[in-house]
């Protein structure tokens, strides 16, 4: 995905800016073409060979240099951008940002791209919630800039709260999605299509305990919810994302609200239901817990160990029931054979508004994969088959396809 991309590394006057390094490192090993800018501030923190030999381009520090062929640096890196990331984001950035100053080759780059922009602040908790900084934050959102909210935790000044640059993998993660936005032909900067509404994903695969060390659980991985969550926070949407346990990160910018067991979700899951306008009900539930989970470990003894599990409780079904005229259900559907006559089948008893089906025993479509391929089914009748896709860009796709129907409603 990201071969051969353009990508403009923007680095502060932060003490984050030593976790950069780690970044552009690994935007390189994923294929881009990395090209760092530095402040005279960043360099305080760290010099710029290091981003040198992880990039294995020249480091820009300096407002007044030409490129080859005597390019003005910061329009050469202007045009040239797929992306331009600036990590850290301090107030200083922000601020001038948010109000056309340009005095430094970073900030006239910045002025000048047309393509993508996303910032990713650390500072201060103080300053990082000082009116007139969230101001700013506020204004960038509204001109079209990308912004992944601060961290919460123990920062470098000894204070704790939020402020700390995000993980660099959910970091890493909205890099490959904003790069995948601007591959789809209608790939608008800012796109905020979804604003105003309040989306509910679930997502990850239930466990239901047998015993305190082992359990009942499914293959889902939660990437394709996931995906779901970070496409529709970046179109503006409120997201509240029910997960069970997975592997993947959760998407900077949605509430998220952890769960274990399928009883846990349906709580959850029935208490904001109320909040949304859209769900996706993408976690791969158990349909079955044991009916007695032992207090301690089960040990080997007999040859065969008899197992007694009983029904858990639908949670789409009963979304399905208490679904309001404005809300739009999204289910999905997991086969391993008559795809589309199951799907139909659950598309009905369920009451939804779209099926989202899928053979998970096609290459490219199965649990864990980066890939989908997927046929969507309304209630009509209607099928849109879709190839095998990214599941950012299948997450897109959905979006676009329920986005209509909620305009009906």
């Amino acid at each position: 995905m990201l071969t051969k991309k353009f990508i403009t590394l923007g680095i502060t006057g932060g003490i984050a800016a030593y976790k950069a390094a780690e970044l552009a490192s690994t935007l390189n090993q994923a294929g881009a073409e990395v090209h760092v800018i530095m402040t005279r501030a960043a360099q305080k923190f760290i010099r710029p060979v290091t981003f040198q030999a992880l990039t294995g381009q020249p480091v820009h520090t300096a407002m007044f240099t030409r490129l080859t062929g005597w390019r003005v640096a910061h329009i050469d890196l202007a045009t040239r951008s797929d992306l331009i990331v600036i990590v850290p984001a301090t107030a200083n950035i922000l601020g001038k940002l948010a109000h056309g100053i340009a005095d430094d080759l970073l900030s006239t780059t910045l002025l000048a791209a047309t393509c993508p922009v996303l910032l990713c602040p650390a500072m201060n908790t103080g300053m990082y919630q000082n009116p007139i900084v969230q101001e700013n934050i506020s204004r960038l959102k509204e001109l079209g800039y990308y912004i992944i909210e601060p961290a919460t935790g123990w920062l470098a000044c000894g204070q704790e709260g939020p402020g700390r640059l995000p993980a660099l993998d959910l970091i890493f993660n909205q890099i490959k999605d904003l790069l995948m936005k601007t591959n789809e032909v209608d790939f608008q900067p800012g796109r905020s299509d979804w604003q105003g509404l309040t989306v509910m994903v679930t997502a990850g695969g239930t466990r239901e305990p047998l015993d305190p060390i082992r359990h009942i659980s499914n293959r889902s991985s939660g990437k394709m919810g996931y995906a779901l969550v970070r496409a529709a926070l970046s179109r503006g949407a409120r997201v509240i994302l029910i997960s069970a346990p997975t592997a993947v990160s959760p998407p900077a910018g949605a509430k998220v609200i952890w769960v274990e067991r399928t009883k846990e979700m349906y709580e959850q899951v029935l208490t904001h239901f109320s909040q949304a306008d859209v769900v996706f009900k993408a976690a791969a539930v158990a349909d079955y817990s044991p009916r007695f989970t032992a207090n301690q470990k089960i040990k080997k003894k007999d040859e065969v160990y008899l197992l007694e599990l009983e029904k858990t409780p639908d949670i789409l079904f009963e979304l399905g029931q208490r679904k309001q005229l404005h809300q739009i259900l999204v289910g999905f559907a997991a086969e391993t054979e008559n795809l589309e006559e199951n799907a139909r089948r659950k598309l009905a008893q369920k009451n939804l508004d779209l099926i989202v089906a899928n053979d998970v025993t096609q290459p490219g479509s199965g649990f864990g994969q980066d890939t989908n391929i997927v046929k969507i089914i309304y209630p009509d009748g209607k099928i849109i088959s879709l190839p095998q896709m990214e599941k950012t860009a299948l997450a897109h796709r959905i979006l676009d396809l329920v986005l209509p129907l909620r305009v009906k409603k």
